[in-house]
C-alpha cells in the first residue's frame, strides 16, 4: 500500500518526522508531496522546493522506509487538484493530510482520507519555528539535526531575518 501526505514543510520540524515515521508503520511506500512548490522567500514561506526536499531527503535517508518526494505547486482550481497531483505522483491507495480543503478534495474523488496525529503543535509548528528564528530564541532541537544543517547551509536564518525587515519609500 502506498499513501500520500502533503504538507508544505516550512521547515520539516520534529512533529512532521514523527508524522512519517508513524505513516511507514501503517504503509510499504510514502509519497511525500511538497506542497505550494512555487512559494519560497517570504516569511510564511521562506525555503525554496528544492531546499524542503533537502531537509526531507537528509533527515528521512537512515530511516530506511521507501519515499518518494515530489514538488507540488499551487494551480488555483480546486476542482483539477487532486487530477494534478495524480499527474504528478505514483498510484496511492491512501491520503494522510490534516487540511479541511485537501480531505474534502480527496474524499470527492474516492480516496480513503486519514487524519495524522499532531504532535506537539504549540512548538512543533513551521510558524513557532519561523518565529522564534526571528527573535533570535532557541529552535534548533524542534527540528531535526539534518534540517538545521540544511538551515546553516543555506543561510536561512538570515534569509527569515531579512524578509521580515520592510523597506520604505521616503
Amino acid at each position: 500500500m502506498r499513501a500520500l501526505v502533503v504538507g508544505r514543510w516550512q521547515p520539516f520540524h520534529n512533529g512532521h518526522l514523527t508524522i512519517i515515521k508513524e505513516i511507514a508503520n501503517d504503509v510499504d511506500e510514502i509519497i511525500i508531496g511538497v506542497g505550494s512548490a512555487q512559494k519560497s522567500h517570504t516569511l510564511n514561506d521562506p525555503f525554496t522546493a528544492g531546499e524542503r526536499i533537502m531537509m526531507i531527503i537528509k533527515t528521512l535517508k537512515k530511516f530506511g522506509f521507501p519515499y518518494y518526494v515530489i514538488p507540488i505547486r499551487d494551480i488555483d482550481f480546486n476542482a483539477l487538484w487532486v487530477s494534478y497531483v495524480e499527474s504528478l505522483t505514483p498510484p496511492f491507495d491512501l491520503i494522510y493530510t490534516g487540511n479541511a480543503l485537501v480531505r474534502e478534495l480527496f474524499e470527492e474523488r474516492g480516496y480513503v482520507v486519514k487524519k495524522p496525529k499532531l504532535y506537539n503543535r504549540k512548538e512543533y509548528s513551521g510558524t513557532e519555528i519561523r518565529r522564534r528564528i526571528l527573535n533570535n530564541e532557541e529552535w534548533k532541537h524542534l527540528v531535526p539535526g539534518e534540517v538545521v544543517e540544511v538551515i546553516d547551509e543555506i543561510d536561512g536564518e538570515n534569509r527569515i531575518k531579512r524578509l521580515s525587515k520592510k523597506d520604505y519609500l521616503i
